[in-house]
């Protein structure tokens, strides 16, 4: 008996089992997907490599999905967005940052470039930190201080030449005292030389994104490449807290004592706000008098830079200012836990139909006071979105949004991997997408 399950296909002709078998023997379910395979096949035939350009909708109650597309913060900060504006300021650039979102609030000059005086020690800070985290050094060694170290000009430690003083020390002695010999002492100790330290300096700063800045020197001395932005300083600023947060203490030491000269720390917020413990002054002539401070308050962390203050006392109340407003006026909130998917998107040709698509750390935003439960999230990502994907793989990216306008944007990245489908599988989904 001549099989009727027959189908030609481009001058071919196929048979199909199925249809020799009474057709009330053949169970429904088997029944379609015999008769789809066909039907697949023949597709696939017929347009083979074809581009799909299908958008999957986005799962309800979760962040639309529309097709992948950049978006930039804006440019002034997320003052943007408010009605109250920012105070007004006696420096030459001033920018306040949200540590925990990471987002900036408010700047002026954000990108000008400014000399950073003794600024500079934060970037030195944080490479002497790495180093005691690595085991490269530790705060009870003892470091032979060199001829150079001892002559350095500027604002002074008083150590003497040829004599053995402590890591710890000398941390106190560039932190706490701003002193340029302690500096390029512990700059030696960690690379051997004041410009190998240098060389480090410049490297983190790169691999930190500090896309404006170059240093010359250890502790900040005046030179006409040795420059940043507040931008620059600012993201240095958050990375030092959040990741040696254990090394704190010398940001808000308000004395230190060393050869029998005393002195004090030059940041004047210490003794007037408790919420605020750092960070670090900065002053030369050329630089004006220049402030990155941070405080804490609630839980939430807020980082304000000023550059080129005419005054010791206006860089003070004009970092205090910052603060204050910063902290009445904005509100940072989390939008999304690490381990809880933004979205679960639909996979084509792979083993299981969906995929969840996440964020390696919580999303925090800072918005306007009141304005938080205005917040929009979007998930941009490819689509059709086509197995196998990786776990870690970035497959799009997350935007949040008031107003219509962008506030912060993460890399949306595959929480758990998505073989392929078998043959038939993706020859399936193959015919879908066709029809989406």
């Amino acid at each position: 008996m001549k099989p009727s399950g027959a189908l030609p296909i481009m001058g071919l002709t196929f048979y199909f089992p199925f249809s020799m078998m009474p057709m009330r023997s053949v169970p429904l379910p088997t029944l379609r997907r015999f008769r789809l395979a066909p039907l697949a096949l023949s597709c696939a035939l017929l347009v083979p490599g074809a581009a799909w350009s299908a958008t999957a909708a986005a799962p309800a109650q979760q962040p639309a999905a529309t097709a992948e597309t950049p978006a930039a913060a804006p440019a002034e900060g997320v003052s943007a967005l408010s009605s109250v504006p920012a105070p007004t300021l006696g420096a030459k650039a001033w920018l306040t940052l949200d540590a925990t979102s990471g987002q900036i609030i408010a700047a002026q000059g954000a990108q000008d470039a400014v000399e950073p005086a003794s600024l500079t020690k934060l970037m030195s800070a944080y490479v002497i930190f790495e180093a005691l985290e690595s085991g490269r050094l530790k705060l009870d060694q003892k470091v032979r201080i060199s001829e150079k170290a001892w002559k350095t000009e500027g604002s002074r430690m008083f150590i003497n030449p040829n004599t053995e003083v402590s890591v710890d020390d000398l941390l106190q002695g560039m932190l706490v005292q701003s002193g340029n010999d302690a500096t390029v002492a512990l700059a030696e100790a960690v690379a051997g030389s004041e410009s190998a330290f240098v060389a480090l300096m410049n490297q983190q700063a790169k691999a930190l994104g500090m896309k404006h800045t170059n240093f010359t020197n250890a502790p900040g001395l005046p030179d006409p490449n040795h420059m940043t932005t507040v931008e620059d300083l600012a993201i240095l600023a958050r990375a030092l807290v959040q990741r040696f947060p254990q090394y704190r203490h010398y940001d808000s030491q308000k004395e230190f004592t060393y050869n029998n000269i005393k002195q004090s720390n030059r940041n004047r917020l210490l003794w007037a706000d408790s919420t605020v413990d750092g960070l670090k002054t900065g002053h030369t002539q050329s630089a004006g008098y220049c402030l990155v401070a941070t405080a804490l308050r609630d839980g939430r962390r807020v980082v304000s830079v000023i550059v080129g203050a005419a005054s010791d006392a206006a860089r003070t109340e004009s970092s205090l200012k910052l603060l204050n407003w910063s902290f009445k006026n904005f509100d940072t909130v989390k939008l999304l836990d690490k381990t809880k998917p933004a979205v679960s998107a639909r996979v084509w040709e792979g083993a299981t139909e969906t995929a969840d698509l996440g964020v390696t750390e919580p999303l925090w935003v800072t918005v306007p006071r009141g304005k938080a439960d205005q917040i929009k999230t979007e998930a941009r990502y490819t689509q059709p979105l086509m197995a196998p994907l990786t776990e870690g793989d970035q497959a799009g990216t997350l935007v949040a949004s008031l107003d219509g306008k962008p506030l912060k944007q993460v890399p949306l990245l595959v929480m758990h991997s998505v073989p392929e489908a078998g043959f038939f599988g993706r020859l399936v989904d193959k015919v879908r997408l066709m029809f989406q």
